[in-house]
């Protein structure tokens, strides 16, 4: 019996990775994802803001320009990335550095940036804007990984370990408020939050974390006139079509155009000054509109396993005791999906509108080129986690 047994299961390994050797593995899988939905991006970039150059007098395909030098730039600071050894980028002081320049740079863009849209948000470079925040992104999730591993007593049985994350985070949120930059700021606190729901934090703390966002959340909405605007426009967006709810209305009308097929690529309507700036937060609705349910659908599918890819890294990483891999990991995972669920959720009239982009398709220069960063650390991991010996995983 027992050599039956063993017989049994070694043919039953044998049957399963010979599967496996015709499936693709997840750096393929997450490579193959981003590059169409980079594709996506160009695509739809090019369609939906010829108009508006048009009416600023720029060349028609100025912003589709754009958006191919911005992936260009974002993949090759992403090599960079990926050829930087993971002991060097998982140090506390590497990830302390870089939280720091982020918040200097967002204090400057408080201090000596220009107005645009309202907001202090971007560092002018002369050739594009800059948006420290986006850094800020990736420098919280970074610091958080080390934080959590390197107190992680702290954090499940004490609560001194989550006071002193929440000090630091504060810091941050307090400096991109200034701006403001609402959404930067939920999207932070949110993916935090998460990070440290997982690492084992005590339920008593759990209730006390969400009842503090709660309360941050209702005071940071009231406490600004545009804010409420946008939340009582979302109940109803078509009482106010020629103020409040021009831009969420006119987005809505764009899905029901599109209905399952679309009207074609390039014969939007809405974007005919209609959907103002339609190639930057708004874009998934000329997609629904051009593109049809079909189209959005196809996109949303590939966000969804990019993601899902990457929780997957997170997990395995986990199971071979890589906690700081596997934290960050987990991280970037909640940042994108946080901004596919908002981005489409506004887009669609299910949420407020909130200034969110879609990860590697929405048009915006410094989303693009810190989310590809951030895919190069990403690839590193899957490439060098399976190599690193247990011994060693205690500096990862």
């Amino acid at each position: 019996m027992p050599v039956q047994t063993t017989s049994s299961s070694t043919k039953q390994g044998t049957k399963q990775s010979s599967y496996s050797r015709w499936l693709p593995s997840l750096s393929s899988t997450l490579m193959t994802c981003v590059g169409m939905i980079l594709v996506m991006s160009l695509l739809m970039v090019a369609s939906a803001s010829i108009p508006f150059a048009q009416t600023k007098n720029l060349n028609e395909f100025r912003f589709f320009y754009s958006q191919a030098i911005y992936i260009l730039l974002g993949l090759g600071l992403g090599t960079l990335m990926y050829f930087v050894p993971l002991r060097r980028l998982f140090r506390t002081d590497t990830a302390f550095v870089l939280m720091l320049v982020s918040l200097v740079m967002i204090l400057y863009t408080v201090i000596g940036g220009t107005f645009i849209n309202g907001s202090k948000r971007w560092i002018e470079l002369g050739f594009a804007n800059f948006q420290p925040a986006e850094l800020a992104k990736f420098a919280m999730i970074l610091f958080a990984a080390d934080f959590l591993v390197r107190r992680v007593d702290e954090v499940r049985y004490q609560m001194k370990g989550f006071f002193r994350l929440a000090g630091i985070l504060t810091i941050m949120v307090f400096a991109i408020m200034l701006q403001p930059d609402f959404g930067s700021v939920v999207m932070i606190v949110g993916t935090v939050a998460a990070m440290i729901f997982v690492a084992g934090l005590p339920m008593r703390l759990v209730m006390a974390l969400a009842g503090m966002l709660a309360t941050a959340t209702v005071l940071a909405i009231t406490m600004a006139s545009y804010r409420i605007r946008r939340v009582t426009s979302f109940l109803d967006p078509f009482d106010d079509l020629r103020d409040t709810d021009y831009q969420l209305g006119r987005s809505i009308v764009a899905f029901a155009r599109g209905e399952w097929t679309g009207v074609g690529y390039g014969e939007s309507i809405q974007k005919l000054s209609h959907l103002p700036e339609a190639h930057t937060d708004f874009l998934l609705a000329i997609t629904g509109e051009e593109l049809g349910f079909f189209g959005v659908s196809f996109l949303l599918i590939l966000e969804i396993i990019m993601i899902w890819v990457i929780m997957k890294v997170s997990y395995d990483t986990l199971k071979r005791r890589q906690g700081r891999l596997s934290y960050f990991a987990f991280g970037v995972g909640v940042l994108f999906f946080g901004q596919v669920f908002i981005n489409a959720g506004m887009t669609m009239g299910l949420l407020p509108t909130k200034g969110l982009t879609m990860p590697f398709f929405s048009f915006g220069g410094s989303s693009m080129v810190i989310n590809l960063m951030m895919m190069g650390v990403l690839l590193r991991v899957m490439k060098d986690s399976p190599k690193i010996a247990p011994s060693d995983s205690r500096y990862y």
